[in-house]
């Protein structure tokens, strides 16, 4: 709801406990009820920006109010629900199938028939023969200036600069083969080259309990 032109796919799981009319009932349902989240989050943006541009000293609310309305023109894209059975491998196929239809669609992402300068995909190559080799750590963090250092000692990188690598970065970040947190100001200089590596330490950190089970440790 923050992103600009976000794009959200739903996916039903345990299909498999459901009765075949049951699946496209919840379907239906869930489907509504985001329309209604959607409806009832831009009126109360309209409520909130009114109500700042009414106040008596509107001035002073400036920088809220230019926050909200970057928020109402933060328009939300919501697909058809797809409905699985995740014990069910044909029905794995059936949503990968689905995502990659949405995401050559040049509607919904315009961006998809964007011709990447060369660099970017020489980078994205270096980076991933630097996460795979033997030298580099099992949880992949990496300094960015020490990245920087190594795609360097490439022989046809080596002209490249700060600013560009942090622009492949955010590439790279947007789809998904390295993590770099920019706009976290402890982890703007650390690039996460193993995404997987963060997913174990979340499962680690954030589960059911978590708070009773420190708790009782003395």
């Amino acid at each position: 709801m923050r992103v600009p032109n976000s794009v959200v796919l739903p996916v039903g799981t345990h299909v498999d406990c459901c009765r075949e009319e049951e699946v496209e009932e919840k379907r239906r349902d869930i489907m509504a009820k985001m329309t209604a989240m959607l409806a009832e989050r831009k009126s109360n943006l309209a409520h909130f920006i009114h109500n700042l541009e009414g106040s008596e000293e509107p001035e002073f609310y400036m920088d809220q109010w230019e926050r909200l309305k970057e928020m109402e023109n933060c328009t939300l894209t919501i697909l058809n629900l797809v409905a699985v059975n995740c014990t069910d491998h044909r029905d794995i196929k059936k949503l990968e199938a689905a995502i990659l239809e949405h995401v050559k669609n040049e509607e919904l992402f315009p961006e998809v028939v964007r011709v990447l300068p060369p660099i970017y995909r020489q980078v994205e190559a270096a980076i991933v023969d630097i996460a795979q080799s033997e030298e580099m750590a099992d949880h992949g963090m990496v300094d960015l200036h020490y990245l920087l250092s190594k795609l360097s000692q490439c022989k046809h990188l080596a002209n490249l600069d700060r600013e560009l690598l942090q622009d492949i970065l955010r590439y790279l970040h947007r789809i998904g083969l390295v993590i770099w947190y920019e706009e976290i100001k402890h982890l703007e200089s650390t690039v996460f080259l193993q995404p997987t590596f963060l997913i174990t330490m979340f499962k680690l950190l954030v589960r059911y309990r978590l708070v009773q089970e420190l708790e009782s440790i003395s």
